[in-house]
């Protein structure tokens, strides 16, 4: 079975394309094979991969607006185990283009055809709004992972998450779950700290136990063009990130018995 996981939160800047990114390199490192989806117009994901989006002959909105095969879409990374479905500024368009077809939302799904990838786990980078493209990442998912910095405007826009969430609860994806990870954490700001202990008080168990601290080898990564796993694989966000996908594997065994 492939696992579909979107990484998604209405903020930016709360390292949702980082932990796409670093996520899709520690899975494959453990011998996995993932497909990492780049659903932002920015394709910061594709960039970061080796994929520039101005030299991209066909990317995932081929897919969305003029049904062409996936198979004729994946582009394969430098990364053992490590493919992608890049992305350009042309996607943009469809906010405006996908309402027009008929069961739009599901567009993203019935291009997976869950259970024909051969892929074990698929990660979707998606953009920093929620609209048509993010709602049809979240259908298409098993589990949404969602990046939140300890900071107000961060957890405050938590509330149209969750909104969203219930949404696509009641639209076609019953069994979606959700899980927030704590991102760009600085344990020696008591805020940070404040709001951390707040969100594990009203999430519970709804919140990663793995903690993303503030990392400068994190923000070198993107311009290596390699995941921290491989860019500074004993650095401590390649430590967090590999606890990380440890915690998500526990939770997709649990499910899947």
């Amino acid at each position: 079975m492939t696992w579909v996981i979107s990484i998604a939160n209405e903020k930016g800047g709360v390292a949702k394309t980082t932990t796409s990114l670093s996520l899709s390199g520690a899975f494959a490192e453990m011998g996995y094979r993932v497909l990492a989806i780049d659903l932002d117009p920015q394709a910061n994901l594709s960039l970061s991969l080796g994929q520039e989006s101005a030299k991209a002959t066909h990317t995932v909105i081929d897919g969305l607006i003029n049904n062409m095969p996936i198979s004729e879409l994946i582009k394969k990374t430098s990364i053992e185990n490590l493919d992608l479905l890049p992305s350009n500024s042309q996607l943009g368009l469809a906010e405006r283009m996908l309402p027009s077809k008929k069961d739009y939302i599901l567009l993203l799904r019935q291009m997976l055809k869950y259970g024909s990838l051969p892929y074990d786990y698929v990660f979707i980078d998606c953009p920093p709004f929620l609209g048509a493209i993010t709602a049809n990442a979240l259908i298409a998912s098993d589990l949404l992972i969602l990046p939140t910095q300890a900071e107000y405007y961060s957890v405050f826009a938590l509330r149209n998450m969750m909104t969203l969430i219930r949404q696509v609860r009641e639209n076609g994806n019953p069994k979606l779950r959700y899980r927030l990870l704590l991102t760009m954490f600085d344990k020696r700001n008591r805020i940070h700290c404040s709001l951390a202990e707040h969100l594990r008080k009203t999430f519970s168990n709804g919140v990663f136990e793995a903690v993303i601290e503030v990392d400068t080898k994190l923000r070198e990564s993107p311009i290596i063009g390699q995941p921290i796993i491989f860019h500074s694989p004993k650095s401590r966000s390649s430590l967090q990130y590999r606890f990380l996908a440890q915690e998500i594997i526990h939770y997709v065994e649990n499910k899947s018995q």
